[in-house]
């Protein structure tokens, strides 16, 4: 089984969690089914960067970045260049460990973090 870790986000999971995850599911989609409330204020159809996540393991195992995801990513807070939008991502075979950046770009809540 593949298993998603998620490292410790001081209002999303302060704690971490690792569970196993739905292989062929996007990451965010895996995220909120096992309670870890990820924020996706353009209901994931890739229209905003509110889930971005960063993958710091298993990164080359998720499917290809399209040019829309890329574009996107170029406006997140906090890119980097294992950065994908977890309403994209789509879980393999390969564990992952997921950190979620301490901010998003979603305008409604940025008096919340």
């Amino acid at each position: 089984m593949t298993k998603i870790t998620v490292l410790p986000h001081p209002t999303i999971c302060p704690d971490g969690t690792t569970f196993e995850a739905k292989i062929g599911v996007s990451v965010c989609d895996n995220l909120l089914q096992h309670h870890v409330e990820i924020e996706h204020a353009c209901e994931k159809v890739a229209a905003c960067t509110t889930c971005h996540v960063i993958v710091r393991q298993g990164y080359n195992s998720l499917n290809e970045i399209e040019d829309q995801e890329e574009d996107l990513l170029d406006m997140a807070w906090g890119l980097t260049s294992v950065s994908r939008l977890s309403c994209q991502a789509i879980v393999a075979d390969e564990d992952l460990v997921i950190e979620m950046p301490k901010y998003t770009k979603n305008h409604a809540s940025e008096g919340s973090h």
